[in-house]
């Protein structure tokens, strides 16, 4: 175990600052129009759960009201959130939002493939198993989770009951996807979900991660319907 956890850290660090060099001068831009348009305000950073459970504050660039968290639905965000500012939604649909978080990967608080982390409720809403396996790894900017939940405000926006199908539907079945992978961690799969988040985010409606990630945990019938194999 120490060593593929020394092989992460390294990949870590090679590729999060690699990604700073190539798109630094992009991000500039994007930081510039943050501080001159919504409420000027660049990053929004949230007390989140890491390796041992341990809080640290994870880095996005601001994409909601300020005081989002004390409004509507809390931490967790549903499609066309009215708390979402109008350059949020194109920072969000992009990923954009996330990439300051390759400055939490370089300082160690994450690694670019991992368990996404979880506001306390958030990681509460986990039945007690997934939440004692989650935390022996540095949580993830990306991974299977959210390489397969993609569309999760979609599903919230259009469920009756939003907090029912999140707390005993979305979240133990991702606690599952998460468990998978603590269980079956390695460089190869680094690899395959670096370029599986990618490619969702340019075909959000492909399946290839069904058909490439062996032994998947089946979703529950109540999701069915948004996943495509």
């Amino acid at each position: 175990m120490w060593g593929k956890n020394y092989m992460q850290r390294f990949l870590d660090v090679l590729t999060s600052g690699l990604a700073l060099v190539i798109f630094g001068l992009f991000l500039i831009p994007v930081m510039i129009v943050l501080r001159v348009t919504g409420e000027g305000e660049v990053f929004f950073p949230q007390q989140r759960v890491g390796i041992g459970g341990k809080l640290f504050k994870l880095l996005k660039f601001a994409t909601m009201l300020k005081n989002s968290p004390n409004l509507g639905t809390g931490t967790v965000t549903v499609k066309d959130d009215p708390r979402v500012l109008p350059f949020g939604k194109f920072l969000r649909a992009t990923k954009i939002n996330e990439l300051p978080q390759l400055l939490n990967i370089l300082k160690g608080d994450m690694s670019v493939i991992g368990p996404r982390p979880q506001t306390q409720r958030c990681f509460d809403a986990f039945p007690a198993r997934s939440q004692a396996e989650i935390v022996k790894v540095r949580p993830g900017l990306s991974g299977v989770g959210s390489i397969v939940f993609r569309g999760e405000e979609e599903m919230m926006a259009d469920a009756a009951d939003a907090d029912r199908l999140y707390d005993e539907v979305i979240m133990p079945y991702k606690g599952r996807l998460e468990e998978w992978y603590v269980a079956n961690q390695s460089v190869r799969l680094y690899f395959l979900l670096i370029f599986l988040t990618v490619w969702v985010v340019v075909f959000p409606r492909s399946g290839l991660h069904w058909r490439v990630l062996k032994g998947l945990p089946e979703g529950p019938e109540e999701l069915k319907q948004w996943f495509t194999v």
